[in-house]
């Protein structure tokens, strides 16, 4: 019970702080990209331009990114959220009104944070230099759900670690097919 309160306490200290602190103009890109990232339209766009530019490689990292996106999506909202019901947090710890535009889904975990980090840990192995650039909007997705208020950052290490596991998952399974069934 101690470390759930812990968490609960850290969760509303973290959020409060980064709603209260962050520079205007931060806060209109982060909003920018969460925009773009809304339905995985950044990880779909950032996958056409590596299937385009990239060659073998490029195709490669987007398969391997939308494949990822996939799994996170399907573990994130359609199985964690279903199970946790989590309530949003509350209105009041944010001073702006972001906070009143935001899913009444649960708040556990964050599913846009988990397609953001699955992207990007997926197409790193096979294209390391686009795993790079796709980190800093993936960052910023994640740092924007807590400070719009639309998650706990507990909601957004879930998350992560459910984009991690995601992408971990697509690069080994392959190997884990065949290893069983040959």
């Amino acid at each position: 019970m101690r470390l759930l309160a812990e968490i609960r306490e850290t969760d509303r200290h973290l959020a409060q702080r980064l709603a209260a602190n962050t520079p205007p103009a931060l806060h209109r890109a982060l909003s920018a990209v969460e925009e773009t990232a809304e339905g995985t339209k950044l990880w779909c766009g950032a996958a056409a331009v590596m299937a385009w530019l990239g060659g073998w490689r490029g195709r490669k990292a987007a398969a391997a990114g939308m494949a990822a996106v996939t799994v996170a999506q399907v573990v994130s909202n359609g199985v964690c959220k279903q199970l946790a019901d989590r309530p949003r947090p509350p209105k009041a710890w944010f001073p702006h009104d972001e906070a009143e535009d935001r899913p009444d889904s649960s708040s556990f975990p964050s599913g846009h944070t988990a397609a953001a980090v699955a992207f990007t840990a997926a197409v790193a192995p096979a294209w390391p230099l686009a795993g790079a650039l796709c980190t800093v909007p993936a960052a910023m997705v994640a740092v924007e759900r807590v400070q719009s208020g639309a998650h706990y950052p507990s909601d957004v290490a879930a998350g992560a670690a459910i984009g991690l596991a995601s992408a971990w998952l697509i690069h080994r399974a392959p190997r884990l097919i065949l290893r069983h069934w040959l």
